[in-house]
Protein backbone atom coordinates (compact mmCIF):
# COMPACT_ATOMS: atom_id res chain seq x y z
CA UNK A 1 0.00 0.00 0.00
CA UNK A 2 1.26 3.43 -0.87
CA UNK A 3 0.85 4.78 2.65
CA UNK A 4 3.57 2.48 3.99
CA UNK A 5 5.92 3.12 1.06
CA UNK A 6 5.43 6.86 1.48
CA UNK A 7 6.22 6.45 5.15
CA UNK A 8 9.48 4.62 4.34
CA UNK A 9 10.63 7.39 2.01
CA UNK A 10 9.76 10.04 4.58
CA UNK A 11 11.46 8.11 7.36
CA UNK A 12 14.68 7.82 5.35
CA UNK A 13 14.68 11.58 4.76
CA UNK A 14 14.01 12.31 8.43
CA UNK A 15 16.72 9.96 9.65
CA UNK A 16 19.30 11.38 7.25
CA UNK A 17 18.37 14.86 8.44
CA UNK A 18 18.75 13.78 12.05
CA UNK A 19 22.20 12.38 11.34
CA UNK A 20 23.24 15.53 9.53
CA UNK A 21 22.10 17.70 12.42
CA UNK A 22 23.80 15.63 15.10
CA UNK A 23 26.72 17.35 16.76
CA UNK A 24 28.79 14.16 16.84
CA UNK A 25 28.28 11.23 14.47
CA UNK A 26 27.12 8.06 16.18
CA UNK A 27 29.65 5.26 16.30
CA UNK A 28 29.04 2.93 13.38
CA UNK A 29 28.08 -0.66 14.15
CA UNK A 30 26.59 -3.58 12.25
CA UNK A 31 22.83 -3.71 11.89
CA UNK A 32 21.22 -5.82 14.57
CA UNK A 33 18.56 -8.45 13.85
CA UNK A 34 15.24 -6.77 13.28
CA UNK A 35 17.03 -3.73 11.82
CA UNK A 36 18.75 -5.16 8.76
CA UNK A 37 15.70 -4.83 6.51
CA UNK A 38 13.52 -2.58 8.62
CA UNK A 39 11.07 -2.90 11.49
CA UNK A 40 7.64 -3.05 9.82
CA UNK A 41 5.84 -6.24 10.91
CA UNK A 42 2.67 -7.98 9.75
CA UNK A 43 1.18 -10.34 12.35
CA UNK A 44 -1.52 -12.57 10.88
CA UNK A 45 -4.31 -14.27 12.85
CA UNK A 46 -3.22 -17.72 13.99
CA UNK A 47 -4.93 -20.77 12.51
CA UNK A 48 -7.48 -22.50 14.72
CA UNK A 49 -6.63 -26.19 15.03
CA UNK A 50 -8.67 -26.78 18.19
CA UNK A 51 -11.71 -28.06 16.32
CA UNK A 52 -13.82 -25.77 18.52
CA UNK A 53 -15.69 -23.12 16.54
CA UNK A 54 -16.35 -20.82 19.50
CA UNK A 55 -12.59 -20.46 20.05
CA UNK A 56 -12.17 -18.78 16.66
CA UNK A 57 -11.72 -15.43 18.43
CA UNK A 58 -8.41 -16.67 19.81
CA UNK A 59 -6.89 -16.50 16.34
CA UNK A 60 -7.29 -12.73 16.40
CA UNK A 61 -6.01 -12.56 20.00
CA UNK A 62 -2.51 -13.50 18.85
CA UNK A 63 -1.95 -10.44 16.59
CA UNK A 64 -3.73 -8.25 19.14
CA UNK A 65 -1.27 -9.05 21.94
CA UNK A 66 1.79 -9.45 19.71
CA UNK A 67 1.15 -6.10 18.05
CA UNK A 68 0.90 -4.32 21.41
CA UNK A 69 4.06 -5.89 22.77
CA UNK A 70 6.08 -5.47 19.56
CA UNK A 71 5.05 -1.82 19.29
CA UNK A 72 6.27 -1.31 22.85
CA UNK A 73 9.53 -3.07 21.95
CA UNK A 74 10.28 -0.50 19.24
CA UNK A 75 8.86 -2.20 16.15
CA UNK A 76 6.07 -0.85 13.94
CA UNK A 77 3.25 -3.33 13.44
CA UNK A 78 0.53 -3.19 10.82
CA UNK A 79 -2.83 -2.72 12.49
CA UNK A 80 -5.81 -4.99 12.14
CA UNK A 81 -7.63 -2.29 10.19
CA UNK A 82 -4.84 -1.97 7.63
CA UNK A 83 -4.55 -5.75 7.39
CA UNK A 84 -8.27 -6.06 6.65
CA UNK A 85 -7.97 -3.26 4.10
CA UNK A 86 -5.21 -5.22 2.35
CA UNK A 87 -7.41 -8.33 2.27
CA UNK A 88 -10.21 -6.31 0.71
CA UNK A 89 -7.78 -4.61 -1.71
CA UNK A 90 -6.62 -8.04 -2.92
CA UNK A 91 -10.21 -9.33 -3.21
CA UNK A 92 -9.75 -11.85 -0.38
CA UNK A 93 -12.36 -12.90 2.21
CA UNK A 94 -11.71 -11.09 5.47
CA UNK A 95 -11.69 -14.38 7.41
CA UNK A 96 -9.31 -16.15 5.01
CA UNK A 97 -6.42 -18.11 6.56
CA UNK A 98 -3.69 -17.27 4.03
CA UNK A 99 -1.12 -19.76 2.80
CA UNK A 100 2.56 -18.89 3.08
CA UNK A 101 2.58 -17.77 -0.54
CA UNK A 102 -0.43 -15.54 0.10
CA UNK A 103 1.20 -14.25 3.30
CA UNK A 104 4.20 -13.15 1.24
CA UNK A 105 1.91 -11.41 -1.22
CA UNK A 106 0.13 -9.63 1.63
CA UNK A 107 3.45 -8.56 3.13
CA UNK A 108 4.59 -7.19 -0.22
CA UNK A 109 1.30 -5.33 -0.63
CA UNK A 110 1.80 -3.76 2.80
CA UNK A 111 5.57 -3.36 2.32
CA UNK A 112 6.21 -5.37 5.51
CA UNK A 113 9.69 -6.58 6.40
CA UNK A 114 8.54 -9.59 8.41
CA UNK A 115 5.40 -11.73 8.63
CA UNK A 116 4.49 -13.59 11.80
CA UNK A 117 1.95 -16.41 11.57
CA UNK A 118 1.14 -19.59 13.43
CA UNK A 119 -1.38 -22.09 14.77
CA UNK A 120 -3.01 -22.97 18.07
CA UNK A 121 -4.41 -26.26 19.32
CA UNK A 122 -6.22 -27.37 22.47
CA UNK A 123 -5.81 -30.60 24.43
CA UNK A 124 -8.13 -30.79 27.44
CA UNK A 125 -7.57 -27.29 28.84
CA UNK A 126 -4.00 -26.84 27.59
CA UNK A 127 -3.24 -24.55 24.63
CA UNK A 128 -0.26 -25.14 22.35
CA UNK A 129 0.75 -22.32 20.02
CA UNK A 130 3.38 -22.41 17.28
CA UNK A 131 4.70 -19.24 15.64
CA UNK A 132 7.03 -18.65 12.73
CA UNK A 133 8.70 -15.47 11.50
CA UNK A 134 9.20 -14.98 7.78
CA UNK A 135 11.88 -12.56 6.64
CA UNK A 136 10.17 -11.19 3.53
CA UNK A 137 13.32 -9.69 2.01
CA UNK A 138 15.41 -12.84 2.37
CA UNK A 139 12.41 -15.20 1.97
CA UNK A 140 13.70 -17.13 4.97
CA UNK A 141 11.78 -18.69 7.85
CA UNK A 142 13.16 -18.48 11.35
CA UNK A 143 13.06 -21.41 13.78
CA UNK A 144 9.60 -22.34 15.00
CA UNK A 145 8.60 -20.96 18.40
CA UNK A 146 6.41 -23.21 20.54
CA UNK A 147 4.52 -22.04 23.60
CA UNK A 148 2.28 -23.94 26.02
CA UNK A 149 -0.21 -22.72 28.59
CA UNK A 150 -3.61 -23.44 30.05
CA UNK A 151 -6.68 -21.75 28.65
CA UNK A 152 -7.41 -20.04 31.97
CA UNK A 153 -4.10 -18.14 31.71
CA UNK A 154 -4.23 -17.38 28.00
CA UNK A 155 -2.89 -13.83 28.39
CA UNK A 156 0.25 -15.11 30.12
CA UNK A 157 0.86 -17.53 27.26
CA UNK A 158 0.30 -14.83 24.63
CA UNK A 159 2.64 -12.40 26.36
CA UNK A 160 5.32 -15.06 26.80
CA UNK A 161 5.04 -15.88 23.11
CA UNK A 162 5.34 -12.17 22.29
CA UNK A 163 8.57 -12.01 24.29
CA UNK A 164 10.02 -15.01 22.44
CA UNK A 165 9.07 -13.49 19.08
CA UNK A 166 10.71 -10.20 20.07
CA UNK A 167 13.90 -11.99 21.13
CA UNK A 168 14.08 -13.85 17.81
CA UNK A 169 13.63 -10.62 15.90
CA UNK A 170 16.20 -8.83 18.07
CA UNK A 171 18.41 -11.12 20.21
CA UNK A 172 19.96 -8.07 21.88
CA UNK A 173 16.59 -6.96 23.28
CA UNK A 174 17.14 -6.62 27.03
CA UNK A 175 13.66 -6.30 28.57
CA UNK A 176 12.88 -9.36 30.69
CA UNK A 177 10.07 -11.81 30.03
CA UNK A 178 8.41 -11.05 33.36
CA UNK A 179 7.76 -7.48 32.20
CA UNK A 180 5.82 -8.87 29.23
CA UNK A 181 3.90 -11.18 31.55
CA UNK A 182 3.08 -8.30 33.89
CA UNK A 183 1.86 -6.04 31.08
CA UNK A 184 -1.66 -7.53 31.15
CA UNK A 185 -1.66 -8.60 34.79
CA UNK A 186 -4.53 -6.28 35.66
CA UNK A 187 -6.57 -7.13 32.57
CA UNK A 188 -9.66 -9.20 33.40
CA UNK A 189 -9.42 -12.43 31.36
CA UNK A 190 -13.17 -12.59 30.66
CA UNK A 191 -13.13 -8.93 29.62
CA UNK A 192 -10.36 -9.70 27.14
CA UNK A 193 -12.39 -12.58 25.69
CA UNK A 194 -15.48 -10.37 25.27
CA UNK A 195 -13.30 -7.67 23.74
CA UNK A 196 -11.89 -10.07 21.15
CA UNK A 197 -15.32 -11.52 20.39
CA UNK A 198 -16.58 -7.97 19.93
CA UNK A 199 -13.80 -7.21 17.46
CA UNK A 200 -14.49 -10.26 15.29
CA UNK A 201 -18.32 -10.19 15.50
CA UNK A 202 -19.96 -9.53 12.16
CA UNK A 203 -23.21 -7.96 13.39
CA UNK A 204 -23.03 -4.45 14.93
CA UNK A 205 -25.39 -5.35 17.78
CA UNK A 206 -23.20 -8.33 18.71
CA UNK A 207 -20.11 -6.13 18.62
CA UNK A 208 -21.69 -3.64 20.99
CA UNK A 209 -23.04 -6.36 23.28
CA UNK A 210 -19.61 -8.00 23.73
CA UNK A 211 -17.76 -4.71 24.07
CA UNK A 212 -20.20 -3.37 26.64
CA UNK A 213 -19.69 -6.53 28.64
CA UNK A 214 -15.90 -6.11 28.35
CA UNK A 215 -15.96 -2.61 29.86
CA UNK A 216 -18.45 -3.72 32.51
CA UNK A 217 -16.08 -6.49 33.60
CA UNK A 218 -13.02 -4.24 33.42
CA UNK A 219 -13.83 -0.50 33.55
CA UNK A 220 -10.11 0.32 33.10
CA UNK A 221 -9.86 -1.55 29.77
CA UNK A 222 -9.05 1.39 27.49
CA UNK A 223 -8.85 -0.61 24.25
CA UNK A 224 -12.36 -1.94 24.85
CA UNK A 225 -13.68 1.59 25.47
CA UNK A 226 -12.11 2.68 22.19
CA UNK A 227 -13.59 -0.25 20.27
CA UNK A 228 -17.01 0.35 21.82
CA UNK A 229 -16.86 4.04 20.96
CA UNK A 230 -15.89 3.18 17.40
CA UNK A 231 -18.79 0.72 17.19
CA UNK A 232 -21.26 3.39 18.33
CA UNK A 233 -19.72 5.83 15.85
CA UNK A 234 -20.09 3.34 12.98
CA UNK A 235 -23.75 2.94 13.97
CA UNK A 236 -24.08 6.76 13.87
CA UNK A 237 -24.98 6.87 17.55
CA UNK A 238 -22.81 9.94 17.96
CA UNK A 239 -23.91 10.95 21.46
CA UNK A 240 -23.04 7.51 22.82
CA UNK A 241 -19.80 7.49 20.82
CA UNK A 242 -18.65 10.81 22.29
CA UNK A 243 -19.50 9.76 25.83
CA UNK A 244 -17.83 6.35 25.45
CA UNK A 245 -14.64 7.64 23.87
CA UNK A 246 -14.34 10.15 26.68
CA UNK A 247 -13.51 7.29 29.07
CA UNK A 248 -9.97 7.00 27.72
CA UNK A 249 -7.35 8.81 29.84
CA UNK A 250 -5.49 11.52 27.95
CA UNK A 251 -2.15 9.78 28.49
CA UNK A 252 -3.38 6.48 27.05
CA UNK A 253 -1.65 5.41 23.80
CA UNK A 254 -5.09 5.24 22.13
CA UNK A 255 -6.17 8.69 23.28
CA UNK A 256 -5.33 10.39 19.98
CA UNK A 257 -7.48 8.04 17.94
CA UNK A 258 -10.26 8.27 20.51
CA UNK A 259 -10.32 12.06 20.45
CA UNK A 260 -10.29 12.18 16.65
CA UNK A 261 -13.53 10.18 16.52
CA UNK A 262 -14.83 11.97 19.59
CA UNK A 263 -14.29 15.23 17.72
CA UNK A 264 -16.23 13.90 14.73
CA UNK A 265 -19.03 12.69 17.00
CA UNK A 266 -19.32 16.12 18.59
CA UNK A 267 -19.18 17.73 15.14
CA UNK A 268 -22.03 15.63 13.75
CA UNK A 269 -24.23 16.59 16.69
CA UNK A 270 -23.48 20.30 16.23
CA UNK A 271 -21.35 20.52 19.37
CA UNK A 272 -18.62 22.53 17.65
CA UNK A 273 -16.81 23.84 20.71
CA UNK A 274 -16.18 20.32 22.06
CA UNK A 275 -15.30 19.14 18.54
CA UNK A 276 -12.70 21.88 18.18
CA UNK A 277 -11.24 21.06 21.61
CA UNK A 278 -11.01 17.35 20.78
CA UNK A 279 -9.27 17.97 17.45
CA UNK A 280 -6.97 20.52 19.09
CA UNK A 281 -5.91 17.94 21.70
CA UNK A 282 -4.85 15.60 18.90
CA UNK A 283 -3.24 18.23 16.65
CA UNK A 284 -1.04 19.68 19.40
CA UNK A 285 0.50 16.23 19.90
CA UNK A 286 0.47 14.92 16.34
CA UNK A 287 -0.40 17.67 13.82
CA UNK A 288 -1.38 15.55 10.84
CA UNK A 289 -3.20 17.49 8.14
CA UNK A 290 -6.61 15.82 8.49
CA UNK A 291 -6.70 16.67 12.20
CA UNK A 292 -5.58 20.27 11.71
CA UNK A 293 -8.17 20.62 8.94
CA UNK A 294 -10.96 19.31 11.16
CA UNK A 295 -9.92 21.65 13.95
CA UNK A 296 -10.25 24.47 11.44
CA UNK A 297 -13.66 23.32 10.22
CA UNK A 298 -15.00 23.11 13.79
CA UNK A 299 -13.57 26.57 14.52
CA UNK A 300 -15.27 27.93 11.40
CA UNK A 301 -18.62 26.60 12.51
CA UNK A 302 -18.15 28.72 15.63
CA UNK A 303 -17.61 31.86 13.55
CA UNK A 304 -13.82 31.90 13.95
CA UNK A 305 -11.25 32.57 11.26
CA UNK A 306 -9.56 29.23 10.54
CA UNK A 307 -7.45 30.25 7.55
CA UNK A 308 -4.19 29.69 9.47
CA UNK A 309 -5.20 26.12 10.28
CA UNK A 310 -6.13 25.41 6.66
CA UNK A 311 -2.78 26.83 5.52
CA UNK A 312 -1.08 24.50 8.00
CA UNK A 313 -2.96 21.53 6.56
CA UNK A 314 -1.98 22.54 3.02
CA UNK A 315 1.67 22.87 4.03
CA UNK A 316 1.56 19.29 5.34
CA UNK A 317 -0.34 17.90 2.32
CA UNK A 318 -0.53 20.33 -0.61
CA UNK A 319 -2.13 17.76 -2.93
CA UNK A 320 -5.39 17.41 -1.03
CA UNK A 321 -8.03 19.51 -2.84
CA UNK A 322 -10.29 19.76 0.22
CA UNK A 323 -7.72 21.77 2.17
CA UNK A 324 -7.43 24.28 -0.67
CA UNK A 325 -11.23 24.45 -0.91
CA UNK A 326 -11.55 25.11 2.81
CA UNK A 327 -8.95 27.85 2.64
CA UNK A 328 -10.88 29.38 -0.27
CA UNK A 329 -14.03 29.48 1.86
CA UNK A 330 -12.12 31.04 4.76
CA UNK A 331 -10.55 33.69 2.50
CA UNK A 332 -13.93 34.50 1.00
CA UNK A 333 -15.17 35.16 4.53
CA UNK A 334 -12.37 37.72 4.82
CA UNK A 335 -13.50 39.36 1.56
CA UNK A 336 -10.22 38.20 -0.03
CA UNK A 337 -11.82 37.24 -3.32
CA UNK A 338 -8.54 37.06 -5.24
CA UNK A 339 -7.01 34.72 -2.66
CA UNK A 340 -10.14 32.57 -2.62
CA UNK A 341 -10.14 32.27 -6.40
CA UNK A 342 -6.50 31.26 -6.37
CA UNK A 343 -7.23 28.44 -3.92
CA UNK A 344 -10.25 27.33 -5.94
CA UNK A 345 -8.06 27.22 -9.04
CA UNK A 346 -5.70 24.89 -7.16
CA UNK A 347 -8.66 22.81 -5.99
CA UNK A 348 -9.85 22.30 -9.55
CA UNK A 349 -6.36 21.42 -10.76
CA UNK A 350 -6.26 18.63 -8.23
CA UNK A 351 -9.92 17.58 -8.72
CA UNK A 352 -11.22 18.83 -12.09
CA UNK A 353 -14.73 17.38 -11.59
CA UNK A 354 -15.38 19.21 -8.30
CA UNK A 355 -18.74 20.75 -9.15
CA UNK A 356 -19.09 22.53 -5.82
CA UNK A 357 -15.74 24.26 -6.34
CA UNK A 358 -16.77 25.21 -9.88
CA UNK A 359 -20.03 26.69 -8.63
CA UNK A 360 -18.27 28.60 -5.85
CA UNK A 361 -15.72 29.94 -8.31
CA UNK A 362 -18.50 31.16 -10.63
CA UNK A 363 -20.23 32.81 -7.66
CA UNK A 364 -17.08 34.70 -6.65
CA UNK A 365 -16.43 35.84 -10.21
CA UNK A 366 -19.98 37.23 -10.57
CA UNK A 367 -20.34 40.51 -8.62
CA UNK A 368 -24.11 40.11 -8.66
CA UNK A 369 -23.83 36.89 -6.64
CA UNK A 370 -21.05 37.96 -4.29
CA UNK A 371 -22.10 38.91 -0.75
CA UNK A 372 -19.34 40.78 1.14
CA UNK A 373 -18.73 39.75 4.73
CA UNK A 374 -19.71 42.66 6.99
CA UNK A 375 -17.24 41.42 9.62
CA UNK A 376 -14.06 40.35 7.78
CA UNK A 377 -11.86 37.93 9.66
CA UNK A 378 -14.82 36.00 11.05
CA UNK A 379 -16.72 33.22 9.37
CA UNK A 380 -20.23 33.87 8.08
CA UNK A 381 -22.28 31.20 9.80
CA UNK A 382 -25.49 31.98 7.92
CA UNK A 383 -24.00 32.47 4.46
CA UNK A 384 -25.49 30.82 1.38
CA UNK A 385 -21.98 29.89 0.25
CA UNK A 386 -20.44 26.45 0.71
CA UNK A 387 -19.32 25.03 4.03
CA UNK A 388 -15.84 23.81 4.80
CA UNK A 389 -15.21 20.11 4.35
CA UNK A 390 -14.56 17.77 7.26
CA UNK A 391 -12.23 14.77 6.99
CA UNK A 392 -14.13 11.69 8.12
CA UNK A 393 -11.32 9.16 7.85
CA UNK A 394 -8.79 8.44 10.55
CA UNK A 395 -5.49 7.20 9.14
CA UNK A 396 -4.31 4.99 11.97
CA UNK A 397 -1.23 4.09 9.98
CA UNK A 398 -0.41 7.77 9.53
CA UNK A 399 -0.68 8.48 13.24
CA UNK A 400 1.36 5.48 14.30
CA UNK A 401 3.98 6.00 11.63
CA UNK A 402 4.39 9.62 12.62
CA UNK A 403 4.90 8.59 16.25
CA UNK A 404 7.37 5.91 15.16
CA UNK A 405 9.17 8.51 13.06
CA UNK A 406 9.53 10.83 16.02
CA UNK A 407 10.95 7.99 18.10
CA UNK A 408 13.55 7.22 15.44
CA UNK A 409 14.58 10.88 15.30
CA UNK A 410 14.82 10.91 19.09
CA UNK A 411 17.09 7.87 19.02
CA UNK A 412 19.35 9.52 16.46
CA UNK A 413 19.52 12.65 18.59
CA UNK A 414 20.36 10.67 21.70
CA UNK A 415 23.10 8.78 19.87
CA UNK A 416 24.99 12.06 19.39
CA UNK A 417 25.04 12.87 23.12
CA UNK A 418 27.82 12.07 25.60
CA UNK A 419 27.02 8.81 27.50
CA UNK A 420 26.02 10.45 30.79
CA UNK A 421 23.70 12.93 29.08
CA UNK A 422 22.21 10.18 26.91
CA UNK A 423 21.56 8.06 30.00
CA UNK A 424 19.90 10.98 31.80
CA UNK A 425 17.61 11.65 28.82
CA UNK A 426 16.67 7.97 28.56
CA UNK A 427 15.90 7.79 32.28
CA UNK A 428 13.66 10.84 31.96
CA UNK A 429 11.76 9.15 29.12
CA UNK A 430 11.58 5.95 31.15
CA UNK A 431 10.14 7.81 34.14
CA UNK A 432 7.44 9.34 31.92
CA UNK A 433 6.53 5.93 30.50
CA UNK A 434 6.41 4.42 33.99
CA UNK A 435 4.13 7.17 35.30
CA UNK A 436 1.73 6.43 32.43
CA UNK A 437 1.73 2.72 33.27
CA UNK A 438 3.78 1.76 30.20
CA UNK A 439 6.15 -0.47 32.14
CA UNK A 440 7.58 -2.36 29.17
CA UNK A 441 8.59 0.86 27.44
CA UNK A 442 9.98 2.17 30.73
CA UNK A 443 12.20 -0.86 31.23
CA UNK A 444 13.49 -0.53 27.67
CA UNK A 445 14.52 3.07 28.33
CA UNK A 446 16.18 2.25 31.67
CA UNK A 447 18.17 -0.60 30.14
CA UNK A 448 19.25 1.59 27.24
CA UNK A 449 20.36 4.16 29.81
CA UNK A 450 22.54 1.56 31.57
CA UNK A 451 23.95 0.49 28.22
CA UNK A 452 24.98 4.11 27.70
CA UNK A 453 26.24 4.66 31.25
CA UNK A 454 26.50 1.65 33.59
CA UNK A 455 27.00 3.98 36.57
CA UNK A 456 23.56 5.62 36.23
CA UNK A 457 21.97 5.38 39.67
CA UNK A 458 18.58 6.71 38.41
CA UNK A 459 18.45 3.94 35.77
CA UNK A 460 18.93 1.26 38.45
CA UNK A 461 16.28 2.99 40.58
CA UNK A 462 13.92 2.91 37.61
CA UNK A 463 14.54 -0.80 37.09
CA UNK A 464 13.92 -1.37 40.79
CA UNK A 465 10.48 0.23 40.40
CA UNK A 466 9.81 -1.91 37.32
CA UNK A 467 10.77 -5.13 39.13
CA UNK A 468 8.60 -4.07 42.06
CA UNK A 469 5.67 -3.52 39.70
CA UNK A 470 6.34 -6.93 38.10
CA UNK A 471 6.04 -8.63 41.49
CA UNK A 472 9.70 -9.63 41.85
CA UNK A 473 10.73 -8.19 45.24
CA UNK A 474 14.18 -9.83 45.28
CA UNK A 475 15.18 -8.34 41.93
CA UNK A 476 13.64 -4.99 42.93
CA UNK A 477 15.67 -4.91 46.14
CA UNK A 478 18.84 -5.82 44.26
CA UNK A 479 18.36 -2.98 41.75
CA UNK A 480 17.50 -0.47 44.49
CA UNK A 481 20.60 -1.37 46.48
CA UNK A 482 22.75 -1.11 43.35
CA UNK A 483 21.33 2.35 42.74
CA UNK A 484 22.02 3.51 46.31
CA UNK A 485 25.59 2.20 46.20
CA UNK A 486 26.19 4.38 43.14
CA UNK A 487 24.43 7.41 44.61
CA UNK A 488 21.90 7.62 47.47
CA UNK A 489 18.57 8.74 46.00
CA UNK A 490 14.95 9.02 47.06
CA UNK A 491 13.30 6.71 44.46
CA UNK A 492 15.54 3.76 45.36
CA UNK A 493 15.06 4.25 49.10
CA UNK A 494 11.29 4.38 48.62
CA UNK A 495 11.31 1.12 46.65
CA UNK A 496 13.10 -0.48 49.62
CA UNK A 497 10.63 1.12 52.01
CA UNK A 498 7.63 -0.26 50.13
CA UNK A 499 9.22 -3.72 49.95
CA UNK A 500 9.96 -3.68 53.70
CA UNK A 501 6.47 -2.45 54.46
CA UNK A 502 5.00 -5.25 52.35
CA UNK A 503 7.12 -7.72 54.34
CA UNK A 504 5.83 -6.12 57.56
CA UNK A 505 9.34 -4.92 58.44
CA UNK A 506 8.21 -1.58 59.87
CA UNK A 507 11.54 -0.66 61.48
CA UNK A 508 13.42 -1.24 58.24
CA UNK A 509 10.77 0.65 56.26
CA UNK A 510 11.04 3.62 58.64
CA UNK A 511 14.82 3.58 58.24
CA UNK A 512 14.48 3.60 54.44
CA UNK A 513 12.09 6.55 54.58
CA UNK A 514 14.43 8.36 56.97
CA UNK A 515 17.32 7.88 54.55
CA UNK A 516 15.15 9.22 51.73
CA UNK A 517 14.35 12.35 53.75
CA UNK A 518 18.04 12.86 54.47
CA UNK A 519 18.60 13.05 50.71
CA UNK A 520 15.61 15.35 50.14
CA UNK A 521 13.79 16.56 53.27
CA UNK A 522 11.07 18.22 51.19
CA UNK A 523 10.26 15.22 48.99
CA UNK A 524 6.48 14.84 48.96
CA UNK A 525 6.48 11.08 48.35
CA UNK A 526 8.89 10.41 51.21
CA UNK A 527 6.97 12.69 53.56
CA UNK A 528 3.70 11.02 52.61
CA UNK A 529 5.14 7.59 53.27
CA UNK A 530 6.51 8.70 56.64
CA UNK A 531 3.04 9.91 57.57
CA UNK A 532 1.54 6.58 56.51
CA UNK A 533 4.11 4.70 58.56
CA UNK A 534 3.43 6.87 61.62
CA UNK A 535 -0.31 6.20 61.31
CA UNK A 536 0.24 2.48 60.99
CA UNK A 537 2.55 2.45 64.01
CA UNK A 538 -0.07 4.24 66.12
CA UNK A 539 -2.84 1.94 64.91
CA UNK A 540 -0.76 -1.12 65.89
CA UNK A 541 -0.25 0.16 69.42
Amino acid sequence: MQVFRRFRALLVIVLFAAVACAQEPAESKPAEPGQAHGKLLLVLPFENRTGVANLEWMGEAFPNVLNRRLDSAGFLTISRGDRLYAFDHLGLPLNLQPSRAMAIRLAQTLDADYVIFGTYALTNNAVTANAEILDVTALRLGPQIEQHGDLDHLLDMLNSLAWQVTKQLDPSYAVEEQTFLAADRNLHADAFEDYMEGLVAAAPDQQIQHLREAVRLDPQFASAWLALGRAYFTNQDFDQAAATLGHLPKDNPNALEADFYRGLAFFYTGNYREAEDAFAFVSTRLPLPEVVNNQGVAASRRGKDASALFRQAIAADPRDPDYHFNLAVALAHQNDTAGALQELEETLKLRPQDTEAESFEAQLKDPAQATPNPDPGHAITDTQGPLERIKRGYSEAGFRQAAFELEQVQQMRLASMPPDQRAAALVKDGDQFFQRGLVLEAEREYRDALAADSSSAPAHAGLAAVRERDGDPDAARQEAQASIQLQPNVPAYLVLARLDLQANQLVAAASDVGNALKVDPANANARGMKLALDRREHSDQ
